[in-house]
């Protein structure tokens, strides 16, 4: 063979292998073709769009990063189709590709992702919605992927907390409980990484016990989130502890406590940026009025630039009215203002508290100069029931805040208007008169026994019998 021979068969050699890289080149970029295609056809002909997207995956001989592309867009459409048993097909489809065909970042997001969308759907069947999440967590065990197993399990605990499904949720807050357990079962403390998990684990289990009023077992997770110490929590969820925490001190009337907490939650969403620490200052200032503490709550440096914020401003009115005791006015700023007060439920229980309150001072100040005094009258002024009033007067004749009863036949508040320093002046001016009478006593007693010739106590102090007479009579 000669040398040009050979280099033509080298040259054929090459070409031929150049051949074989185009070629694939070419498949790659047909694949691609028809999967952007494929994609275009989403809005207007989804089912067009699922049959590409089916041949995209076909089309690839062995798994690869177009095959799960396109099998993460069927389980999109045909979800967004209301075809749920196919689009849970398709996922189930698409898991395996998770072990080998795209990377483990890629693959987490897209599985995040695909969840995520699942979730936010409020059409699918509780069951099936569990089926995505049990495929998801077989196919993660295989992998022995346990960080995203756990926060798989934490996102379908946030999401049957959303859902309210009470039962589902404690079941997969006992399973994440047991994954957090020390590795050293005689220990009980647990690593920062562990610490961590499982403060994020107590904060949905406490928004469960807060929202079921479980009292006993709120207090019993809310001491055990504030005992853990080797953790380095997302301030999102150190906030959404000590909100709860404001919650339980509100119902057990720790106000002093509850406005505690509710500054913290408030301060922990702020540093997170989310938006749950503007309806968290508004319980700050509900319990600040509660305590009944004539200190400005927007006097500290994080809450006073919210002072002016639409949202609070409402509430800034309120507390201003509450300790200015002007109770017209604090039911004023209520009415006009349902939707960013009366609209929330906590505000909404506790708001009869605070206007109570309010009633009361107005009552005590508004009987001061009175003897008696109607409760229609009252109960006409605050624009409440004869029977409210009463029970207000009632709750202020037990405590000893006033002096009276009420005259159930008359309709009557009677009062007894004797003022306490009054009273004990008049005891000091009767003991002291006593003790004069006491030594006049004493002084006619020495002088009756000195005898007919003696000299009479009268005569003694320069008064004549009659004079005496009169003296002891007056007193």
């Amino acid at each position: 063979m000669s040398d040009d021979d050979f280099m033509m068969e080298e040259g054929e050699d090459d070409f031929e292998y150049e051949d074989d890289g185009d070629e694939e080149q070419d498949q790659d970029a047909g694949i691609e073709n028809k999967y952007y295609t494929a994609k275009s056809y989403k809005e207007d002909d989804p089912d067009a769009a699922i049959r590409e997207m089916e041949s995209v995956v076909a089309m690839e001989e062995e798994k690869g990063d177009w095959g799960f592309k396109a099998l993460k867009q069927l389980t999109k459409i045909t979800f967004n189709l209301h075809r749920f048993e196919d689009s849970l097909g398709y996922y189930k489809r698409l898991l395996p590709y998770t072990k080998s065909a795209v990377t483990r970042n890629y693959a987490e997001k897209s599985i995040n992702s695909i969840l995520d969308y699942v979730s936010a759907s409020s059409d699918i069947d509780t069951a099936l919605m569990q089926k995505f999440y049990d495929e998801t967590n077989k196919s993660l065990a295989e992998a022995k992927n346990e960080r995203l197993s756990m926060k798989t399990n934490l996102k379908l605990a946030k999401l049957w907390l959303d859902r309210k499904e009470y039962g589902r949720l404690s079941k997969i807050l006992r399973e994440l409980h047991a994954s957090v357990k020390p590795e050293d079962p005689d220990s009980d403390q647990v690593d920062n990484s562990r610490g961590t998990l499982l403060l994020e684990i107590l904060a949905i289990e406490i928004q469960m016990y807060t929202e079921t009023k479980n009292k006993k077992k709120l207090r019993e997770i809310y001491d055990q989130s504030t005992q853990v110490k080797s953790a380095i929590p997302h301030p999102r969820i150190m906030g959404v502890i000590r909100e709860c925490g404001g919650k339980m001190y509100m119902s057990e009337r720790e106000y002093s406590k509850a406005q505690n907490d509710f500054f913290e939650a408030f301060k922990n969403y702020d540093e997170a940026g989310s938006p749950q620490r503007t309806q968290v200052l508004k319980y700050l200032v509900l319990a600040h009025m509660l305590m009944g503490s004539d200190i400005d709550p927007f006097d500290s440096q994080e809450a006073k630039p919210y002072k002016n914020d639409h949202q609070i401003q409402a509430m800034t009115s309120l507390v201003s009215a509450y300790q200015r005791r002007e109770v017209h006015e604090a039911e004023k700023v209520i009415r006009e203002n349902k939707s960013t007060i009366m609209n929330d439920p906590f505000i909404r229980e506790h708001i009869d508290e605070v206007l109570r309150s309010l009633r009361t001072q107005w009552i005590i100040d508004i009987i001061k100069p009175y003897t008696r005094i109607e409760v229609s009258y009252l109960a006409r002024q605050l624009t409440i029931s004869n029977d409210d009033v009463e029970e207000i007067l009632v709750s202020l004749i037990l405590d000893g805040r006033i002096k009276g009863q009420i005259d159930q036949v008359t309709g009557k508040l009677e009062l007894d208007q004797q003022d306490p320093l009054d009273a004990k002046r008049y005891a000091s001016l009767n003991k002291w008169a006593d003790s004069l009478a006491t030594m006049q006593n004493v002084l006619v007693d020495k002088a009756a026994q000195s005898g007919p010739g003696g000299t009479s106590s009268a005569s003694m102090f320069g008064f004549p019998e009659a004079g005496r007479m009169g003296f002891e009579a007056g007193w």
